[in-house]
């Protein structure tokens, strides 16, 4: 029971020697410091991590022709395979379990030519041909305007929808862009929308200079006929797009001809197999987070069963006359479990303390100095933090199990008569 006397006895056994007992629950703290502050950081990592994917559908691929490294029904290898759009109908059909198919287009590059001209200026900008569901694959704000719609699409209308920064070199402070006309490789093209980025990290600045058409628009404009460049494929959020890849793969080399066996006519990115690998790496890390803070705590909870075997030695005089007094054995051993608990509950609370306070600065720090590249919002689940506090328990109980069951064994008359 945690009576008044008990507890003013544990208090005058702490300081009685003030220097031991703070070197002896410097363990602890920082065994519960460490541990709260690696898995911070690693979140902090990971949150920067996966800002990169945070605007865009993570279970996704990306798909695009190359050459041919193998022969098939007679054609030669390194035949450059070209996809149709009717090769996105045959997929959606045969594959439900895609959400979005979007044949794409795409013209010039950044820093390419000078492609777009208004007025008398000019810029190089990449210019993409999409359908509407493009958007929800590569999230983008809206700033002004609209995006493409399929009344776009259905009348081949000339609409552009254009980036920060190609509003930036080919309009004045100030214009107001949306309704005006910009010349895309001398095709004129009405301004319907301005879109930003919100990701402030990886190729923002390229996206910034990007421009988006209709796809029909663009075909007509830039005599592409029903050509796809390229494929941006969602797979519904019940389906892994890696676990599928492979007959998006087949289906298409069926579709065009290419050797069943030939995996180099047929490029891909899985976006979601990065994510996954993303993912997977963080959690190792954590992992070592949980190690090392625990080894290190358990250090500390060594440290702490050794200086309380110390104390119940340089007591033993006391501990007699409390048995010869009449205290039984569990008193005794109460006693020692319940200074062991105080000592790392204590140090333990101090190193949670000082290790949330860590985390405020850094996050301050990151709200005060902007978005800092692949590290965000450092944090640890509320969970965890209860964790370690039961880990903190246990190992209090632990350390002073030893020492208190050692107190508990010596005769009273024996202890009576150490010098």
């Amino acid at each position: 029971m945690f009576s008044r006397d008990r507890w003013n006895e544990i208090l005058e056994a702490l300081n009685s020697n003030k220097l031991r007992t703070i070197l002896t629950a410097f363990g602890v703290f920082w065994g519960i410091f460490i541990l709260v502050a690696l898995l911070a950081l690693t979140n902090g990592l990971r949150n920067g991590a996966t800002a990169n994917f945070a605007n865009s559908a993570t279970n996704s691929m990306f798909m695009w022709g190359q050459s041919t490294s193998m022969a098939y029904k007679g054609m030669n290898k390194g035949r450059r395979v070209q996809f149709k759009l009717a090769d996105v109908e045959v997929l959606k059909q045969k594959l439900p379990e895609l959400k979005y198919v979007s044949p794409r287009l795409q013209l010039g590059g950044y820093r390419g030519a000078n492609n777009v001209t208004r007025n008398e200026k000019t810029g190089a900008f990449q210019v993409n041909g999409d359908y509407p569901e493009y958007i929800n694959q590569q999230y983008m704000d809206i700033v002004k305007g609209r995006w493409i719609n399929y009344s776009d699409i259905q009348k081949e209308m000339k609409s552009a929808v254009i980036g920060t920064d190609v509003v930036k070199a080919l309009y004045d402070i100030g214009e107001e862009p949306i309704g005006t006309y910009i010349k895309l490789q001398g095709v004129n093209f009405k301004v319907v929308g301005v879109f930003e980025n919100p990701n402030t990290q990886g190729d923002s600045e390229e996206e910034a200079n990007t421009i988006f058409i209709p796809f029909t628009t663009f075909g007509k404009a830039f005599n592409t006929a029903d050509d796809v460049g390229w494929m941006a494929i969602t797979a519904v959020d019940e389906v892994s797009i890696t676990s599928i890849k492979e007959q998006v793969l087949a289906i298409m080399r069926d579709q065009r001809g290419v050797h069943p066996e030939d995996t180099r006519a047929i490029g891909n990115f899985d976006r979601a197999e990065m994510f996954a690998r993303f993912t997977g790496l963080f959690d190792v890390l954590s992992l070592v987070g949980y190690v090392v803070g625990a080894l290190v705590l358990l250090s500390g909870g060594i440290g702490i069963s050794n200086i309380m075997l110390i104390v119940v030695k340089e007591r033993t005089n006391e501990i007699g006359v409390r048995r010869a007094l009449g205290a039984t054995p569990w008193n005794i051993k109460a006693q020692i479990l319940q200074e062991s608990i105080v000592l790392t509950m204590i140090s333990g609370l101090a190193g949670i303390a000082f290790a949330s306070g860590l985390i405020w600065v850094m996050n301050y720090l990151l709200d005060q100095s902007g978005t800092v590249e692949n590290f965000a919002n450092p944090s640890v689940n509320i969970t965890v933090v209860i964790i370690a506090l039961i880990i903190l328990t246990i190992s209090g109980l632990l350390a002073g199990f030893i020492p208190a069951s050692r107190a508990t064994t010596m005769k009273p008359v024996d202890a009576l008569r150490t010098e």
